[in-house]
């Protein structure tokens, strides 16, 4: 059979010639199939059932030659998390060699997986806060036992068990992930589920079974994938010091488990197949809460009980609703009516199809309030970008629901410092990125009322309507068109000159390139409709071109293209920092936050535990400093769990930082996606991600190496002579042990570096005007380091 090309390319490498006959005949002998990943549904009252009564298992041999569509969402639930991630904030050390190594095995075995994101939020939450709350109070708890000496080895299933971060927080790495080892996947324009039932219904099988919850069943799927077992015990052995839960054997002959829709109706007494997805909502999923009458006390309901009540009622949950009308939580949720909307929601929701186009499913019926059901539609050119992964759905999801939601971070966020950044600081950045896209699209957009809620303060929120933001800056940044000559000629000059390696696209090409006031100037390259020529073509050209509307609007470069006393200082941190990825958003960072006000010695977290402890308050000061300087860099780390000290007041200022490298990627990729919007890049192409992975801000690190930079300054005063030789090689060479799967002595060296980079920011943002506060303070602080290095 042949796939159409457009699918081809959504699809990529995984969509081959389709096992029909073999699955024909796997069904025919009663073994029907249905994939999942490693962990549990996600309707927790059903998956209690199910486990016992409906679950089966296969040898994953019968895969062979298939197509496996995975619920990125769910198989990051699932899969094994390291426990010290909600303690330090960024990404997992050993998550990326752990899914590679569970893909690699599933792919030898014969399985092509193409993995499906969702999109924008769809739906209604009843309680938006209430995840990141509970993992902030969970947090607090574990950092209560960590900071027990006697209970320590504990702490480490207190912090697993938060749930941070959830799959949300993980699915740009993932898709990193997936792109690098040659996996395919595709976005959403909202649910997964329902994109992943589209591909496995569609007559030219684009995909033989699916790996996911139980919702499928919703979206009309029959069998369902719940785990993979693989034969191969798991690599992760217990770190020193952190208590783990012993490994469940791993089955000599790779298996997964199974579950099909017929078996559930035949189990629960053969129910309706209506009266089972009833049951499926009620009891509760990320579609709809659980039916309040069934969840007085929090606890599980059991699905069997659901699914008989449901059996003996006479029109189903709507009658059920009705019944229970005078119920105070079904009047305050307005059950019924959410209810209704879920399951227009399913029955109606939005798929990108074989040809590329967004589509409604069974439009002709679909009610007209159908938005309020599932969401906004935004243009199918914003949904083309979001499903190749160029850009992320988090502003498109500002923008289509009208509402920012402001989450408590991993340390709780228990600070007037950070209140006031996220609700004063950050929110001209915000509502400037919001501005530059609403500005390249139609009019309703342009007069759509935004309303910020705060996680601290959801009584008093903060509302604007995007007219009154509008002119954006969109046309001040549009005179930025470089061609792909120019900027080769610019590069290799730099290149012969100062380092060996300048990507087009980097922090560091953006604003060494414009020290030359006659190539500055010459950057001044407004756009020419109307002559395709023109277009940006290739990546480097269309990342440069982003980067450096980006740096304007930041003001490290004035509307002349000319460096500013901003950009003078982040040249001369980038200069000393480095032009990697890691290096060049660490000195970004460093700069913004000096900007802010925030990149001090200053005590912002009074309840938290973690702070500098010996000595006198200069040490203590000085500490700090270098310290959250160090927390912008990366630990060198080995592909293995965490396992050293912990800090939750470094991890309160990591929150700090990671809400400004969000709003800096937030705008950057909306200079990024005007441009294609403009009519400005040629739109024939299939390099999106790279496009996305080429732009800086891409990832986020831990505060790990500032955790183990305090941990030694902050050793060596337990010394009589901290700053002799003897003692900085001792705690050196003890750091080693610290945290065992480190490269210490590489990491110590790459804090120093680093310190030296922000430190030379500093001096030059001072010599050019900028108020620097506390700039003598600097200087004595470098001084007192340079005796401990």
């Amino acid at each position: 059979m042949r796939v159409p090309d457009a699918m081809l390319r959504l699809l990529g490498s995984a969509i081959l010639a389709t096992t029909s006959a073999f699955l024909s005949s796997t069904l025919s002998q009663g073994q029907p199939l249905g994939l999942s990943a490693l962990g549990q549904t996600i309707v927790p009252a059903f998956d209690t059932w199910a486990t016992t009564h409906v679950t089966k298992s296969l040898p994953l041999s019968y895969l062979n030659d298939s197509v496996v569509g995975v619920d990125a969402s769910y198989y990051l639930d699932a899969v094994g998390k390291e426990p010290l991630v909600s303690a330090l904030g960024g990404f997992p050390f050993a998550l990326e060699s752990n899914i590679v190594r569970e893909l690699k095995d599933l792919q030898s075995i014969g399985l092509r997986l193409h993995f499906v994101f969702n999109g924008l939020d769809y739906g209604i939450d009843d309680d938006p806060f209430g995840p990141s709350l509970a993992a902030a109070e969970n947090s607090a708890l574990a950092f209560g036992i960590y900071e027990n000496r006697e209970t320590a080895a504990q702490a480490a299933q207190v912090f697993r068990s938060s749930g941070a971060p959830n799959s949300a927080a993980l699915s740009e790495f993932l898709k990193k992930v997936l792109y690098k080892h040659g996996f395919s996947f595709t976005v959403a324009p909202y649910s997964a589920l329902a994109q992943l039932a589209y591909f496995e219904k569609h007559p030219d099988g684009f995909i033989d079974a699916i790996y996911g919850p139980a919702e499928l069943f919703l979206y009309g799927v029959d069998k369902i994938i719940t785990k993979f077992k693989l034969a191969h015990q798991p690599h992760d052995a217990p770190d020193k010091g952190i208590a783990k839960k012993a490994p469940q054997l791993a089955p000599e002959v790779p298996e997964f488990l199974w579950i099909d829709r017929r078996s559930c109706l035949e189990a629960l007494g053969r129910i309706s197949l209506a009266n089972f997805e009833d049951a499926l909502l009620l009891a509760g999923s990320k579609i709809l809460s659980p039916f309040p009458p069934t969840n007085r006390t929090g606890k599980t309901y059991p699905f069997r009980d659901i699914a008989s009540l449901l059996a003996v009622t006479v029109g189903g949950a709507v009658t059920l609703c009705n019944q229970n009308s005078e119920d105070e939580e079904v009047q305050r949720l307005e059950y019924l009516d959410r209810y209704k909307r879920a399951m227009a929601g399913i029955r109606h929701h939005v798929v990108i199809t074989s040809e590329g186009d967004i589509e409604t499913l069974d439009k002709d019926s679909a009610p007209d309030d159908l938005h309020d059901c599932v969401g906004q539609r935004l243009p199918e050119e914003l949904n083309m970008y979001l499903s190749r992964g160029m850009i992320r759905p988090r502003v498109l999801n500002w923008l289509a629901s009208g509402i920012i939601l402001i989450l408590a971070p991993y340390d709780g966020g228990d600070s007037k410092v950070y209140h006031d950044l996220v609700r004063h600081q950050l929110e001209p950045l915000r509502r400037q990125t919001l501005s530059l896209l609403a500005d390249s699209l139609n009019r309703y957009y342009q007069r759509k009322e935004i309303t910020t809620r705060y996680w601290f303060d959801p009584s008093s929120p903060s509302s604007v309507n995007i007219k009154d933001l509008l002119p954006s800056p969109k046309d001040s940044i549009n005179s930025w068109n470089v061609k792909e000559n120019a900027l080769s000629d610019r590069r290799q000059t730099l290149v012969d000159k100062q380092t060996p390696d300048l990507p087009l696209g980097s922090l560091s090409f953006a604003v060494r390139s414009l020290q030359d006031a006659d190539f500055a100037a010459a950057t001044i390259t407004p756009p020419k409709k109307g002559q395709k020529h023109q277009l940006l073509q290739s990546r480097g050209e269309i990342c440069a071109n982003a980067v450096w509307r980006f740096l304007q609007l930041r003001g490290y470069v004035d509307r002349q293209h000319q460096l500013t006393a901003w950009g003078k200082a982040l040249d001369s941190v980038l200069s000393i920092a480095g032009s990697q990825p890691q290096q060049e958003k660490a000195a970004l960072l460093a700069v913004e936050l000096m900007r802010l006000g925030l990149l001090n010695a200053d005590t912002m977290f009074f309840a938290y535990s973690g702070a500098p402890g010996r000595s006198n308050d200069i040490d203590k000061r000085n500490c700090m400093l270098v310290s959250r300087v160090a927390s912008l860099g990366r630990l060198i780390h080995q592909p293995r769990g965490y396992s050293g000290p912990l800090s939750r007041h470094l991890l309160a200022y990591h929150s700090m930082v990671s809400a400004v490298q969000a709003s800096m990627r937030d705008m950057l990729e909306m200079c990024l996606v005007t441009m294609f919007l403009e009519g400005g890049v040629d739109r024939e192409r299939e390099d999106w991600m790279e496009i996305a992975l080429m732009l800086p801000l891409f990832e986020e690190d831990s505060c790990a190496l500032g955790v183990v930079m305090l941990h030694y300054l902050d050793e060596l005063f337990v010394r009589e002579d901290p700053t002799s030789n003897a003692t900085r090689e001792e705690m050196t060479s003890k750091g080693q042990g610290w945290v065992i799967h480190s490269d210490f002595k590489a990491s110590q060296q790459l804090a120093f570096g680093l310190w030296d980079a922000v430190y030379q920011g500093v001096k030059v943002a001072s010599e050019s005007g900028e108020d620097i506060k506390e700039i003598q303070m600097w200087h004595e602080v470098d001084q007192w380091l340079a005796q401990r290095r």
